[in-house]
């Protein structure tokens, strides 16, 4: 025997393990699942007694301009010592401008508020699958009945991609909250009302 078959025969067995390395679908359920994430961004404005500095109100609306603060944001009020009556207030209604609601529940925050000021906390989720895509396992030396290490991959990123609200994926929704037939009939509403592409002819 040469010394490349000897060599060949040796590195055989190392490519057929190296085959079957990789991700490990063992069922119809995919390995790859949506992971939420979530980010808290804060801004400590001033007060004046219990309401907002003169100022404040602007300042906290250019900060929320630069956030692009939208569907899907929670945005809450830190103040430990229960002062800012009138700024919670304010603050309410900068939120509203958004189409938001004040949070009742604000999140703890890494560093106490200093006294004369409260913190506006926006949290924000996202929704991802990591490690997708994945091409990690070769199929063609598939012997343990895996489906692919790419599978679920698409069907999963487009779930993270469309949810409007992430934390959905998290605990779901009450379904008293998407049940309104109103609601649920709007889109086929607008649907039937529409006037065809082609009613007034084509140019």
């Amino acid at each position: 025997m040469t010394t490349r078959s000897l060599l060949l025969a040796a590195l055989a067995p190392a490519l057929l393990l190296g085959g079957c390395m990789g991700t490990q679908n063992r069922g119809i359920e995919s390995v790859h699942q949506p992971v939420v994430t979530r980010n808290d961004y804060a801004l400590d404005i001033g007060t004046a007694g219990d309401a907002l500095a003169s100022g404040e109100q602007q300042r906290l609306r250019g900060w929320m301009d630069t956030m692009h603060l939208g569907f899907g944001d929670h945005v809450a009020i830190d103040d430990p010592a229960g002062e800012g009556r009138r700024a919670r207030a304010q603050v309410a209604a900068v939120v509203a401008g958004y189409g938001l609601i004040l949070s009742d529940d604000a999140p703890v925050s890494p560093a106490p508020v200093t006294p004369g000021t409260v913190r506006v906390i926006v949290s924000r989720m996202a929704a991802g699958v990591p490690g997708c895509a994945d091409w990690s396992r070769d199929a063609s030396h598939e012997f343990d009945s895996n489906t692919s290490s790419n599978y679920g991959c698409a069907t999963n990123k487009n779930l993270a991609a469309m949810v409007a609200r992430p934390e959905d994926l998290v605990h779901g929704r009450d379904s008293d909250a998407v049940t309104d037939p109103a609601v649920a009939g709007r889109a086929i509403d607008a649907y039937r009302k529409s006037i065809a592409a082609g009613a007034k002819g084509t140019k």
